[in-house]
């Protein structure tokens, strides 16, 4: 079974950290959040506000995407 890529049409809407040294100027919005907790819960209520889903990195950042 094969992917059409063209019907993927995804946006990172947010990039939520709690390392300062990862953020880089531009689009999406990026948030620095004090600790996990706060970076957990950041994450989760923008993805309910906009009905979109959060995706946990390998680096432990996330990402809001819709």
């Amino acid at each position: 079974m094969s992917r059409d890529l063209d019907k993927l049409n995804h946006e990172i809407i947010a990039y939520i950290t709690i390392d300062k040294d990862r953020v880089q100027n531009g689009n999406p919005l990026i948030l620095i959040a004090k600790n996990i907790e706060e970076q957990k819960q950041l994450s989760l209520e923008i993805a309910r506000t906009i009905k979109a889903d959060v995706v946990e990195l390998s680096n432990g950042d996330y990402m809001v995407v819709r």
